[in-house]
């Protein structure tokens, strides 16, 4: 059996976070665990508050398990503060050789409450992009690291390869808030660039959907596939989870994580 660890906040509305983490491990044939970061008091409608953990207990999570179990990549996700993103490239900097990291530089929920705060994004770059096989930056994030404007997939590129100069090795730029009739990603693998383009789904239920796209990238990997193969598979589970999702709750519901599965065994998806 592959492992996957992900290292993120809890979304106690079940669609995000180590929630979605989980459930996209699982949907993709990857037993998950999880590092506790921090406990949100959230719905789909928004963040309302968050609680981290003791850096010393990430820290100690994170070890126990690589202690005792053969883990063959890791996601990273919400890590809020400084204490916390250190404390993580503490315990991985001991791991030798380290799986492939995949990390999701999460700094702002959809409904505007930051989960990075400001002095903790040069800390991200400076002891996690080192550690990092793979960033999944959304426009936003991407021009929030660089500090100026991403218009186009020209400058998406740039990105691409600017984001990769700051220590990571490889690189997907998610173009999904560009307004175009099509979601691209750029893909760079530090030489390479490709394009992934998939429609646009009108729908409002996409609670997740980062969170979800970083850890199938981190589930493929696991199972041995490449950069361009795994991302690729990821764009495709995915595309499938936004086309499936459902409205739950008052605001922003979720992605259906186990379409697939539920499509096999002859369940209704919706």
């Amino acid at each position: 059996m592959r492992v996957a660890l992900t290292i993120a906040g809890s979304d106690s509305s079940g669609g995000a976070g180590i929630q979605a983490d989980l459930k996209t491990f699982q949907a993709l044939g990857v037993f998950g665990m999880s590092a506790v970061t921090a406990v949100t008091v959230q719905n789909t409608q928004k963040v309302y508050d968050i609680q981290e953990m003791r850096p010393e207990i990430v820290h100690d999570q994170i070890t126990c398990l690589f202690d005792d179990i053969p883990i063959h990549a890791v996601k990273i996700g919400m890590v809020a503060s400084t204490s916390l993103i250190e404390a993580i490239a503490r315990a991985l900097g001991t791991i030798d050789p380290l799986p492939p990291v995949i990390l999701d530089p999460v700094m702002i929920s959809k409904s505007g409450y930051a989960l990075l705060q400001p002095d903790a994004q040069a800390a991200l770059v400076r002891h996690l992009f080192p550690l990092a096989r793979v960033v999944t930056p959304n426009l936003p994030e991407a021009e929030a690291l660089l500090g100026k404007k991403i218009a186009d997939i020209d400058a998406m590129k740039t990105a691409a390869r600017e984001i990769s100069a700051l220590g990571t090795k490889m690189v997907v730029v998610k173009g999904g808030h560009l307004v175009r009739r099509s979601a691209t990603d750029v893909l760079f693998d530090g030489g390479e660039f490709r394009l992934l383009e998939s429609r646009r789904i009108d729908t409002a239920n996409t609670h997740g959907t980062g969170c979800t796209f970083s850890s199938a990238i981190a589930a493929h990997m696991a199972r041995g596939e490449s950069f361009f193969d795994a991302v690729t598979q990821a764009k495709a589970y995915i595309t499938g989870a936004i086309e499936n999702a459902f409205p739950l709750g008052k605001g922003c519901g979720p992605t259906h994580h186990f379409f697939d599965l539920y499509r096999r065994a002859g369940m209704g998806i919706g």
